[in-house]
């Protein structure tokens, strides 16, 4: 039987285990998954050492504490197990911006597009800008409109619009990301 305090991984997470425990009435789920209901700790104690394993105190904050007979070491394997399979599962987005100018040429809204189309591929989500500055700010719609699309004509990915156009500080934004 195992007395001491363990930590799952680099989290200060940290179950009590047998004589730790300090509740005297907790809710006992078997080896097996069966729940016993609710015994005194010194019974759950006695079930655990009769089956050789030990007393895990997996819902500390529940009244009644739960707990549960299992073999520590197999326990602390599986919840390890789990963490990692949650985090590889996560996949992080990120929203990546691409700012043009009225007078941007060719070549390099061809760029911005190609680098648009890679994070596209990659997942992320892509604001397209249109930075204004001076007299430009006062252009009309239809015409910045006309600016933006020229960008999105141009990438290569197929995406579907996020978040429609709109009038930002620095000038019109709209926010594309990948069509599953």
């Amino acid at each position: 039987m195992k007395t001491s305090i363990y930590s799952i991984g680099n989290h200060n997470l940290r179950e009590r285990i047998n004589n730790q425990i300090r509740a005297n009435e907790i809710r006992v789920i078997s080896s097996t998954g069966e729940n016993l209901g609710v015994l005194s700790f010194k019974e759950a104690y006695a079930l655990a050492q009769k089956e050789g394993l030990d007393l895990i105190e997996i819902s500390p904050n529940a009244k009644p504490p739960i707990v549960k007979i299992a073999n520590f070491g197999k326990y602390q394997y599986e919840q390890n197990k789990k963490q990692k399979k949650a985090k590889q599962g996560s996949h992080t987005t990120e929203t990546k911006a691409i700012q043009i100018k009225i007078g941007t040429g060719d070549n390099d809204l061809a760029l911005k597009a190609r680098k648009a189309s890679e994070w596209l591929k990659e997942g992320h989500r892509i604001k397209v800008e249109l930075f204004l500055s001076g007299r430009s700010k006062y252009m009309p719609d239809p015409f910045l409109r006309e600016r933006l699309d020229r960008v999105l004509h141009l990438i290569t990915e197929n995406y579907k619009i996020a978040e429609g156009y709109k009038k930002g500080p620095k000038g019109p934004t709209i926010t594309i990301e990948k069509d599953k």
